[in-house]
C-alpha cells in the first residue's frame, strides 16, 4: 500500500488594528461592519459550539476523473488556544462507530482549517488585507454584497501550509457573499495569489458556504459545505466536508436525558446535593 499524504492547513490569527479598508459608502460601510460582528460572535462562541463531519476524499487522474474515493464520518470541533490578543485555531476529530472505510491503495490528502477563511473579516486581522466591493448580486435568494478580498505582502498571512515538519505560508484572495442586512457571510471562493509549486503546491481553491442554524438559543452562522479543491505538479485531490447536527456543549448539558442526579450521602430525601456536569 503508498503511503498517504497528508497536508494540513493551519489558519493562525494573531491581533492586529482595525479594519483597513477604504472609506466605503455608508451602507457598504454598515455591512462590513455586520460582518465583523458575526465574525468575532462566531470566533467567541466556537468552543461551545460541536457537529458531525462528512469528510468525501477524491484523488483524481490527469483528465478530472475520479481514480479513487474514501468517505469518513467524524464528531468536529474547534478548540482555541490563547488569549485576546493572541489565539489560535484547532480542528478535533474523532472518528465515528458508523464510519466504516476500506483503506484504498491511492495516496489522499488530508485537508483541515479551510471553514475559518471567514475570519479574514475579523477585526484582529483584517489589516493583512485590501478590501473592495462589487455590485449587489443574489445570492440563495437573498441579496448579497460580494467583497473581493487579497493579502497585503509582507503582512502576516492567515493561512500555512504544514508540510511534513515545516510550515510554508499562504497568501490568499477571493470573494465573499455577504448579507446585506444581517452581514452573515454566506459563502467564500479563495484560492492562491502565487503559485507555491516550489513546495509542491501548484493550486488551491477553497469554496466554503455557510448558513444560519438555531443553536441552543440564539441564532449563529456556522460553515454547511467546503469544497477544496488542491493540485501539485504530479497529483489532483478534491475533498468535500459536509457539517450537520450542530450541537452546542451548554445546551446539550441542561438537556441531557441520560444525566441522574445522585444524592450526597446523609441528603433528605428529594434534595439535589450534586452538580450537574456539561456533556460533551
Amino acid at each position: 500500500m503508498r503511503p498517504r499524504s497528508h497536508i494540513f492547513f493551519a489558519l493562525l490569527f494573531f491581533a492586529a488594528s482595525g479594519w483597513s479598508a477604504k472609506s466605503p459608502t455608508p451602507t457598504v460601510g454598515d455591512t462590513l461592519a455586520l460582518a465583523q460582528q458575526q465574525v468575532s460572535h462566531y470566533v467567541s462562541r466556537l468552543a461551545d459550539l460541536h457537529c458531525s463531519e462528512t469528510v468525501v476524499q477524491r484523488k483524481l487522474n490527469a483528465k478530472g476523473h475520479v481514480e479513487a474515493t474514501q468517505r469518513s464520518r467524524f464528531d468536529y470541533l474547534i478548540m482555541m488556544n490563547g488569549n485576546s490578543e493572541e489565539f489560535q485555531l484547532n480542528e478535533s476529530r474523532i472518528e465515528t462507530p458508523d464510519s466504516k472505510h476500506k483503506p484504498v491503495p491511492a495516496s489522499m490528502l488530508t485537508t483541515n482549517g479551510m471553514t475559518t477563511v471567514l475570519l479574514v473579516f475579523h477585526p484582529y486581522y483584517s489589516d493583512a488585507f485590501s478590501f473592495d466591493t462589487g455590485q449587489e448580486e443574489e445570492l440563495r435568494e437573498v441579496a448579497t454584497l460580494p467583497v473581493h478580498f487579497a493579502h497585503i505582502s509582507g503582512r502576516r498571512t492567515p493561512a500555512a501550509l504544514a508540510l511534513r515538519t515545516r510550515e510554508f505560508p499562504i497568501e490568499l484572495k477571493g470573494t465573499a457573499w455577504i448579507n446585506k442586512q444581517s452581514g452573515q457571510v454566506m459563502q467564500i471562493n479563495a484560492n492562491l495569489m502565487h503559485d507555491m509549486s516550489d513546495v509542491g503546491l501548484r493550486s488551491l481553491d477553497i469554496q466554503v458556504e455557510y448558513t444560519s442554524q438555531v443553536i441552543g438559543k440564539e441564532i449563529l452562522t456556522v460553515p454547511a459545505k467546503a469544497i477544496v479543491d488542491v493540485t501539485t505538479p504530479r497529483q489532483h485531490w478534491r475533498n468535500t466536508h459536509l457539517f450537520e447536527n450542530y450541537r452546542s456543549f451548554s445546551t446539550d448539558a441542561e438537556q441531557d436525558p441520560n444525566y441522574k442526579i445522585h444524592p450526597e450521602p446523609g441528603a433528605s430525601p428529594g434534595q439535589d446535593s450534586s452538580t450537574p456536569k456539561e456533556q460533551p
